[in-house]
């Protein structure tokens, strides 16, 4: 661990108001694009009494959400590993005291043995937190700015102030979907009084500056954002993080991109939940613990019993998949009853692929 001292006290402390920058920098932008739009353009230089009211209403309909959303993905904590993911004293003494080599090897296999894990490092050990002093679940990382792993990671975001993982992941997918509304919204609206202010069809007056300000500032983010939210709903669609995008895991098997991926829709209630009419709303849905994940992959557990027919069986009948034999979260399970999800994953051998022999496994941190 880090030597703590006055100093370092400090300069963290410092550090944690230099990283709030960014979200005061949005808020007063979101503050200043209130008073252009509501007051400037819509009381002030519309004239027409059913206009305002129309695109007052809905103005505070998509402003409303946004603040919404971009609140809860700021102030949502990130979700941690539970406790059983934790070595216990005695084996966080084995660790310390043996050399590395087998003996480390054997205590976090057996730490790891009734563990829902399925990911390994790229040499095949399983993914150990030296830091937070943890056996990693399933797309869990460590993150360097927060100091913690964080379940299901997909990034630390600077213009949230927090890392987007299991927890606030929702919430941020809803907060780039109606801050992309909203910048829509005011640059449609705006058009027509931009085009008159700037070719002098209206006075010259302190709205003039408002109005070709916000038009510019409402395009420009609309294009950014047009760009983020649609690649993150690609990643949605896939069932991977920004993490594993650029880097996919691995299974016992080997390295597998679209691992985690149950087919498009079972993708979205996993982010989303079982319940749409919560779709749209910032309030957490999301299916799971975040500490198992249910794959594509038909890998029998070599550290569990083995079934007699093995794969063959398997693939001859799509429903009789054998999923891992460590136990899945109940509100994940539910999401391989579908036996078409399973049908789809076997027309695709690139997709879900049947395994091979368990590599070597060594220690090996990972941050």
């Amino acid at each position: 661990m880090a030597p703590s001292g006055p100093g370092s006290s400090a300069r963290r402390r410092c550090r944690r108001v230099l990283y709030w920058i960014p979200v005061v920098f949005i808020s007063l932008l979101l503050g200043w694009s209130y008073y252009a739009y509501a007051i400037q353009l819509c009381i002030v230089s519309m004239e027409n009494t059913g206009e305002q009211a129309v695109c007052l209403m809905a103005y505070h309909l998509l402003f409303a959400m946004f603040v919404w959303s971009y609140w809860k993905t700021i102030f949502t904590l990130p979700m941690n590993p539970s406790k059983e993911f934790h070595l216990s004293y005695a084996e966080k003494e084995l660790l310390e005291r043996e050399p590395r080599g087998e003996a480390h090897q054997e205590v976090l296999r057996r730490a790891a043995k009734d563990l829902p894990i399925y990911t390994r490092t790229m040499s095949g050990a399983i993914r150990y937190c030296d830091r937070c002093q943890l056996i990693k679940p399933d797309r869990c990382h460590h993150c360097s700015v927060c100091d913690k792993c964080i379940l299901k990671m997909d990034h630390h975001c600077p213009w949230v102030n927090n890392c987007v993982g299991f927890s606030n992941y929702k919430f941020f997918l809803l907060f780039l979907a109606y801050s992309l509304l909203y910048c829509l919204f005011i640059a449609a609206t705006d058009l027509q009084y931009f085009i008159k202010f700037w070719t002098n069809g209206l006075p010259d007056t302190q709205a003039k500056f408002h109005i070709m300000f916000l038009f510019f500032a409402a395009a420009m983010f609309s294009v950014s954002l047009s760009s983020l939210f649609g690649y993150h709903c690609w990643l949605v669609s896939k069932n991977k993080s920004t993490l594993e995008a650029f880097r996919s895991p691995v299974f016992r098997h080997g390295t597998d991109k679209n691992g985690f991926s149950l087919g498009f829709s079972k993708n979205m209630r996993q982010v989303f939940g079982d319940e749409k009419k919560y779709w749209l709303l910032p309030i957490f849905s999301s299916l799971g613990d975040g500490c198992s994940f249910p794959t594509c992959l038909v890998n029998q557990d070599p550290e569990q019993p083995s079934t007699p027919a093995g794969l063959n069986s398997t693939a001859k009948n799509p429903e009789s998949h054998q999923f891992p034999a460590k136990p899945l979260r109940e509100s994940q399970s539910h999401l391989l009853t579908d036996s078409q999800s399973w049908t789809e994953s076997s027309t695709n051998p690139g997709k879900c692929k049947t395994g091979m022999s368990n590599p070597a496994l060594t220690m090996e941190n990972e941050t």
